[in-house]
């Protein structure tokens, strides 16, 4: 949905330039391009005439202020009442409630491949890292033997403490115990993995309806894949209208998705969508933003996403002394080099840091061979992983007979030596020109290099 609705209405912000409000004339082929992208993208028809019902109302005769045009005012309102409808409109991030006497019960429910056991461990790693939370995770799944084990698993990787359970007790059995052994351990979070099946049937139904009467759970999380589209609509009402849900969870939102189960999920459940599974690794759930997630969908990046990147990748203890070193005149050697190579794969490479760009900055890039640019930066690694220690601190004395011994070190041409020497004199240079400009300036002339000379990331037209 992201491209398609994002390059729909780049093109209206070009065509309706120089009007000077919108129009029940133009407003027209501003809202056939806005149905198509989300029809295209698998949003539920419903949800499609209400949007569209939504944004032109609040669109017909408004002024267009400033420098903008009908397209670019149309733009805001799209991405006003986008972010409404995946968010409830009021603007806030809905978080885990867990404002109850301990334990808190989560009850996770979904569908059979909709990634509910390794969200349940996702979601475990959250609440102790984000929220500081003593957390049991407990398999009532006991018609799926694997989903135990997996639970265990996926558990036992996000730091939570697993409860055991067996495909020879019944579902009520499991969930009593795991709730007693919270209650006498002293856990503050109970969350509880539920069956899943291929299809919506009743039994299903009837079985976790009784565990949440059961268990009486602070939060109800219905977990959907994000691919699933229309599907996902259905699924979503059935399991409405057998538990109170409190809340979704979208996963593999990082797919490749035509993204209209974030729109349609939203109004169908009733319920705020809280969690995005971003990817497959642990750590790989986001608090969901509706804000955010509706300017990643018109292509106007997430640059919040970005700059919490950085500050999660980037060592600033490491930058800091790098400044100083370069401030104090200590020069910058292939170990300073080295590092910041590290410091970009700890923020998801090349491809990672493009991804949360603004379109209009990430389609700069459109032309660029990220699978050679991400090589090119392994290669240079492993270049200078194969120098001495010595030769990394002064650089100067990597000679023909060095350059030889090294490329064969790094299985490769001594002309990738020398092109990787280059880059580093070129980088050192400007580090030169750094020296007493402090770490700001420095970082900003970084980013317009790009960090490997010749004006941009390897792997990139020049």
């Amino acid at each position: 949905m992201a491209s398609a609705l994002s390059d729909r209405l780049q093109r209206l912000v070009k065509t309706m330039r120089g009007q000077a409000r919108i129009t029940e004339s133009n407003v027209q082929d501003m809202l056939r391009e806005v149905r198509m992208a989300l029809l295209e993208a698998d949003v539920a028809l419903p949800v499609v005439r209400d949007f569209i019902a939504r944004v032109k109302d609040k669109a017909l005769g408004q002024e267009v202020a400033g420098s903008l045009n009908p397209g670019q005012a149309l733009v805001g309102i799209v991405h006003k009442e986008l972010a409404a409808t995946m968010g409830g409109g009021d603007g806030a991030v809905s978080d885990i409630n867990l404002a109850t006497q301990p334990p808190a019960v989560i009850l996770m429910a979904g569908l059979q491949g909709a990634g509910k056991t390794t969200t349940t461990a996702k979601l475990a790693k959250h609440l102790i890292e984000k929220r500081k939370k003593k957390v049991l995770t407990v398999s009532a799944d006991v018609y799926r033997p694997a989903a135990i084990a997996q639970l265990k698993t996926v558990t036992a990787q996000a730091g939570a403490e697993w409860f055991p359970s067996d495909a020879s007790q019944t579902p009520r059995d499991i969930a009593v115990a795991a709730l007693d052994y919270a209650k006498r351990h002293y856990f503050d979070v109970l969350l509880v993995d539920t069956a899943g099946r291929l299809g919506i049937d009743e039994a299903l139904m009837a079985e976790i309806s009784e565990l949440h009467t059961l268990l009486n759970p602070i939060e109800t999380l219905f977990v959907v894949d994000a691919m699933q589209g229309q599907d996902a609509v259905n699924t979503a009402a059935a399991f409405k209208a057998a538990l109170p849900l409190t809340g979704v969870v979208l996963t593999k939102l990082d797919g490749d998705s035509r993204g209209g189960a974030a729109l349609s999920v939203r109004q169908v459940t009733g319920a705020p969508i809280k969690f995005a599974g971003v990817s497959e690794k642990i750590d790989g759930l986001e608090v969901f933003d509706a804000e955010r997630h509706a300017g990643r969908v018109l292509g106007m990046g997430d640059i919040l996403a970005l700059v919490e990147e950085v500050q999660k990748g980037v060592d600033l203890g490491a930058a800091q002394q790098l400044a100083e070193k370069v401030r104090s005149g200590s020069g910058f050697d292939l170990n300073d080099f080295m590092m910041q190579l590290t410091q970009m794969k700890k923020m998801g490479g090349l491809s990672g840091l493009i991804d949360k760009l603004p379109s209009q900055l990430a389609g700069k890039a459109a032309g660029a061979d990220m699978g050679r640019a991400e090589r090119d930066v392994k290669r240079m690694e492993g270049i200078i992983c194969s120098m001495t220690a010595l030769e990394r601190r002064k650089p100067d004395l990597i000679k023909a007979s060095r350059k030889r011994r090294i490329a064969v070190g790094a299985g490769v041409q001594v002309q990738e030596v020398n092109r990787l020497l280059n880059q580093f004199e070129q980088m050192q240079g400007m580090m030169k020109k750094m020296k007493g400009g402090g770490l700001m300036k420095m970082m900003k002339r970084m980013g317009g290099m790009g960090g490997m000379g010749g004006g941009g990331f390897p792997g990139m037209p020049r």
